[in-house]
């Protein structure tokens, strides 16, 4: 069946987000039976912005908070407050959500091994939404873990995946100076020469055809396969997308 365009009528009538939702279910019915016993799959959804931070040491006493660090003598200083800042800006904190499916490799320490990553509208709305959606899947694929990306938000027009590539320096010629919005590409690290790689598998994606299978890299020899179409297909329906048209 065809891709639909979720922006405009009449398949707007059902919210994005609950397409959005339900489409890492579905990839995870495609993919479970193909992993070997040592591998599991799972989503993962975080919803608006989160801030994150580490304290070394965090002591309560008498009832409230302080930082506790070490005075470089053996004893410990503690900081009832902090000095007045050297600069107070008012600021918004770019909200995103993200929608992921993650295949860890459960003998390895839960390592993380491979990612789908499925832009929301938030992804692309803003240039640093887009610069921490990218800067993310930089890190990971730094972390040999394998990428995938599946945008079909025809609502906002950059191309993450070729603003990837540029982070990295680098271009792919197949997607030309006008790059479609929407796409679907797995990217995995390769250390095995003697300088590393990227290698891609890339589909630009138009509305009324159907979607690619991507590949799946668990480690080097090791491979599955995400059948898009399939789960795209059953999540709308479970939807009653597939009534719409």
């Amino acid at each position: 069946m065809p891709l639909r365009d979720h922006f405009e009528p009449p398949y707007d009538r059902v919210p994005y987000d609950g397409l959005h939702g339900m489409w890492p279910t579905r990839m995870i019915d495609n993919l479970f039976d193909q992993l070997p016993p040592q591998y599991f799959v799972a989503p993962q959804v975080q919803l608006g912005a989160r801030l994150e931070f580490d304290v070394a040491t965090y002591r309560i006493e008498d009832g409230g908070p302080s930082l506790s660090t070490n005075d470089g003598a053996g004893g410990v200083a503690t900081m009832i407050a902090p000095p007045k800042p050297t600069l107070d800006l008012e600021c918004e904190l770019p909200a995103q959500d993200e929608y992921e499916v993650r295949i860890y490799d459960h003998e390895h320490g839960r390592r993380l091994v491979a990612t789908v990553e499925i832009v929301s509208p938030s992804n692309k709305d803003r240039p640093e939404n887009r610069r921490a959606f990218v800067a993310k899947c930089a890190a990971l694929l730094q972390q040999d873990v394998c990428v995938s990306i599946v945008d079909i938000v025809t609502a906002r027009h950059s191309n993450l995946y070729i603003e990837l590539l540029e982070l990295m320096g680098l271009a792919d010629p197949s997607f030309g100076s006008n790059p479609s919005p929407i796409y679907a590409v797995t990217c995995r690290g390769d250390k095995l020469r003697r300088r590393p790689h990227v290698k891609t598998w890339a589909h630009p994606l138009a509305i009324g055809q159907p979607l690619p299978t991507l590949p799946i890299g668990l480690k080097d020899d090791l491979w599955i396969t995400l059948d898009l179409e399939w789960s795209y297909e059953q999540t709308c329906k479970y939807l009653g997308i597939t009534r719409l048209g």
